[in-house]
């Protein structure tokens, strides 16, 4: 009633938006279906709503599973002290007295692939992690094709295509044509930089004897590689960043660009007493948001990193209330003599969760339903993924990157080699991104009843993005909660399409300055504040002076001119 009077009663923007958006929201949970067919909808929903938590605890419990036990020190040549010393606490966690354990945790097992001489080490590793869930008795298999079918059965009844078709009616992309095309046109430049990159890395693979790389080499031949062009070794900068510092200069760029305020606070309850909170001031003192800040790896935590609102900014009976806002990860925790020393790619992710928690807390709408970050799947990286770009920079890393003991200033050398190294391995790395995102739409596009073979399925769609030979036993999808257990379905394109948009909106900060407060201004208004108060392309628009230029990414990544 209220959508078919909308043009004859008194909205404002907001409201007409708050209308259309619910309408549309309650169509495609199929409001206009007769009650049959309402009937199957709830009850796929249902269904849905109990496969997506039991492939998340499938894979935390599978991925906790495996210890690699040693008490032979000369199979972890190569590896850096720091991740010794917490592989020997790790074993005596678990009750070994002696040697040292290594799990599948990102803290543990990507530092292994990364510096391990010992190839054999590297394979097993490598092989354990790839068959995280696949097969055994925490096996995602039966959920995917379950999850699959089940989305292809409510998208047909909702008089859609497929899931792509019916998920991408809510997303900047459009249509699936849109989104292939988009894909399609990065593949075309990261495939072939790709596998210059890796001839490289195949070139010091055979001074090593080794004339057939395998996927458990790729890591370790590319920090090799990092080092012998640039003299770089992500080792190096890690007693700069301390974790408590790295938070601090997240705090400092806010401050600079938006005027906000943290402080540490003691006295509303936490979930873990590792948590700490933080209330989140503007500029003129206004209280904004509790900020939850929760960076180690736990048994009981699932993998990865996050951002979460436990509320949202918006009206809760009949007053406009302020978000609580919590960033979540599993990075490098302290030792029994040292504290948490992060790599240069967990402070990469802290500041793409903060940009998240900057989306949510700067929001600034009246609807809860509409407040940021609740947008667009292909545009909710936008805030997160352009907060990346100022961690390269040197006015950035002279705001908190002091040695943990001296206090040193990170040395203008290391700078300029992390400046350096920024595009390296673009192509491998934007390739690994593209991959995930056919693998997705391969699974969401057409009718999945026909999949019988998980791994073969998979292997399909993967083929044209393989750069190394596949590996018996792994499997990507069984592992890929983003997509079966998070909100990416027919969505993990979002990441390099927002990248898109970040390398453009990036390009304007960098012309202006970095912290030029007026550039922030019209970031915080237009993209960070608005949520999804107007169509997102309206939003940039405003923002940018013009639609983003695609080819922005692929500058960045230094593949094109």
């Amino acid at each position: 009633y209220v959508y078919e009077k909308m043009e004859s009663v008194s909205l404002n923007s907001e409201q007409k938006r708050l209308v259309l958006e619910s309408y549309k929201d309650f169509t495609l949970n199929g409001a206009l279906l007769n009650e049959k067919d309402k009937e199957k909808i709830r009850r796929i929903d249902e269904k849905l709503s109990k496969l997506s938590p039991k492939f998340s605890q499938n894979t935390l419990n599978a991925t906790n599973e495996f210890t690699y036990y040693t008490k032979n020190e000369s199979e972890l040549k190569g590896i850096p002290d720091l991740v010794k010393n917490q592989a020997a606490e790790t074993a005596l966690k678990k009750n070994k007295k002696t040697g040292w354990m290594f799990t599948l945790q990102m803290p543990s097992y990507l530092p292994v692939m990364q510096y391990a001489e010992d190839r054999k080490l590297r394979e097993t590793m490598a092989k354990e992690f790839g068959k995280i869930s696949f097969g055994g008795k925490f096996d995602n298999q039966k959920i995917i094709k379950k999850t699959v079918f089940l989305r292809y059965e409510k998208a047909q009844i909702l008089g859609f295509k497929d899931h792509a078709d019916y998920t991408l009616q809510k997303r900047m992309a459009g249509k699936t044509d849109n989104v292939m095309n988009f894909l399609d046109r990065l593949y075309k430049v990261y495939h072939p930089a790709a596998n210059r990159e890796l001839d490289e890395m195949r070139e010091l693979a055979r001074q090593d004897g080794i004339e057939e790389m395998q996927s458990w080499d790729s890591a370790y031949y590319a920090e090799k590689l990092k080092k012998k062009k640039f003299d770089f070794d992500q080792e190096r900068l890690r007693p700069y960043f301390k974790a408590e510092n790295v938070i601090d200069g997240i705090f400092k760029i806010a401050e600079l660009m938006y005027g906000m305020q943290f402080q540490e606070i003691n006295d509303v309850p936490v979930y873990h007493e590792e948590v700490r909170v933080f209330e989140v001031s503007d500029a003129d003192g206004s209280f904004l948001a509790l900020f939850y800040v929760d960076l180690h790896p736990r048994e009981t935590k699932n993998g990865g990193a996050w951002m979460t609102c436990w509320r949202s900014q918006g009206l809760f009976d009949g007053k406009v209330q302020r978000p609580l806002v919590s960033i979540v990860a599993n990075l490098t925790p302290s030792t029994g003599d040292k504290p948490s020393l992060l790599t240069y790619d967990e402070v990469l992710t802290i500041f793409h969760e903060f940009g998240h928690a900057l989306h949510g807390m700067l929001s600034n709408v009246t609807y809860r339903s509409l407040a940021s970050p609740d947008v667009y799947w292909d545009f909710v990286e936008l805030p997160s993924q352009i907060m990346e770009n100022w961690l390269a920079e040197k006015e950035t890393l002279r705001l908190f990157a002091k040695h943990y003991e001296t206090g040193d200033d990170i040395p203008d050398e290391l700078i300029e080699k992390i400046k350096a190294s920024q595009s390296f391995n673009a192509g491998i790395g934007g390739l690994r991104q593209l991959s995930l995102g056919f693998l997705d739409m391969a699974w969401h596009t057409g009718d999945p009843s026909n999949v019988d073979n998980v791994a073969e399925f998979e292997d399909q769609a993967l083929e044209k993005t393989r750069l190394l030979p596949n590996v018996e036993g792994a499997n990507v999808s069984c592992q890929l909660g983003h997509i079966f257990a998070g909100g990416y379905s027919a969505g993990y394109y979002s990441y390099k399409w927002a990248e898109s948009l970040d390398a453009d909106a990036f390009e304007h900060f960098k012309d202006k300055g970095i912290f030029n407060k007026k550039v922030a201004k019209s970031f915080r208004t237009n993209i960070l504040e608005k949520g999804n108060t107007e169509p997102p392309m309206e939003l940039y628009v405003k923002f940018r002076g013009k639609e983003p230029d695609p080819d922005a990414l692929l500058r960045r990544d230094q593949l094109i001119n």
